[in-house]
């Protein structure tokens, strides 16, 4: 019975024929041949770079405290909702201020600068997590190339709440102002506040259009925004006029505006994103968030 050849046997060739270039000498095992490369990975769009600044309750950057994915961000800011938008009572707030004989308007002043201050950032973080995690999803599903313009177009709208961060809006300094300069302060704040809440809600909106849109091709649909429920800007110099000639009353119905139109846009803005809370639950393979 024959045996085949044995493992070190020299590899057969007529007589005298050199081994090909390359090949291991008689008895040596093959080379190793190394590894195909691996396909390069994906880069964001250069206007985009997820995640980018530090949440409102962090001093450390990154996009989130160490350990925090994108999704358990869009969870945190989501649960800080009752901290930042303060949905007020004229009634109430009103009645408190005749009988404190105005000290309480003080603290009406501080909270309608502060809400807005600390709605904006909170908005900004949990946008800018919703954009970072559809980004990583996108890229799980082979789908960034295709969603890169959505992303743009977000991160463009992104960018204006991010410049909002960095406007005068300190609370506490606007209210010493107004105690000091009470009248012309509440004037110059609600005219500043009515453009705040103009330029957010239109920035808001890009924003929310590109993600319905993105979250549609994830297979978790958005509710689309409404373009209609941008304000107008105030009449500024006719609310001034009537102040002035009404002595102030006239700045009753204003600061009543500088109550109800935010409590609209808050509300709103819970609808779309308690959608979007779900919809990267969903993503993540749970229920909803809690």
């Amino acid at each position: 019975m024959n045996e085949g050849p044995s493992e070190n046997a020299p590899p057969t060739g007529p007589p005298g024929s050199e081994p090909p270039a390359g090949s291991p000498p008689p008895g040596q095992p093959p080379p190793v041949q190394p590894p195909a490369q691996p396909p390069p990975v994906v880069a964001p769009p250069a206007t985009f770079s997820p995640p980018s600044g530090p949440p409102a309750w962090s001093a450390q950057g990154g996009g989130g405290p160490p350990g925090v994915t994108s999704a358990e961000r869009v969870r945190m800011a989501w649960q800080r909702r009752p901290e930042t938008d303060y949905i007020f009572s004229f009634w109430t707030a009103f009645g408190w201020t005749v009988l404190t004989i105005g000290f309480f308007g003080l603290y009406v002043f501080y909270q309608l600068v502060r809400r807005m201050r600390d709605h904006n950032v909170r908005r900004l973080e949990l946008l800018d997590a919703s954009i970072a995690f559809a980004w990583e999803e996108a890229g799980r599903r082979g789908l960034h190339q295709e969603l890169t313009p959505s992303f743009q177009r977000a991160a463009a709208h992104l960018a204006v709440l991010r410049q909002m961060t960095g406007d005068f809006r300190d609370p506490v300094v606007w209210t010493i102002l107004g105690l000091v300069a009470r009248g012309v302060t509440d004037i110059v704040a609600y005219v500043l506040l009515d453009r705040d809440l103009i330029k957010h809600d239109q920035a808001e909106v890009g924003i929310e259009y590109e993600l319905a849109q993105i979250f549609g091709r994830l297979g978790q649909p958005l509710p689309g925004p409404s373009v209609g429920r941008v304000k107008q800007p105030d009449n500024y110099v006719g609310r001034i006029v009537a102040t002035v000639f009404t002595l102030g009353i006239y700045a009753i119905w204003w600061t009543y505006n500088q109550m109800e139109e935010p409590n609209r846009h808050f509300r709103v803005n819970w609808a779309q994103e308690d959608a979007l809370a779900v919809a990267v639950q969903a993503l993540q393979g749970g229920g909803r968030p809690s």
